[in-house]
């Protein structure tokens, strides 16, 4: 999720089509906060990790 959330920041950002960088950034946050769920140890979904 975060590396597609880059990805769609970045192509937002050289094509200059804001939806793009909007759904970019909230994909990013979204990946940043399971990572950190995660990474404490708190299961997320059912599962210890989300990868």
């Amino acid at each position: 999720m975060i590396i597609l959330g880059v990805i769609l920041l970045v192509v937002g950002f050289l094509t200059g089509i804001s939806i793009l960088w909007t759904i970019g950034i909230i994909l990013l946050v979204i990946g940043v906060v399971l990572m950190l769920l995660g990474a404490t140890g708190r299961a997320v979904g059912g599962r210890k990790h989300y990868w």
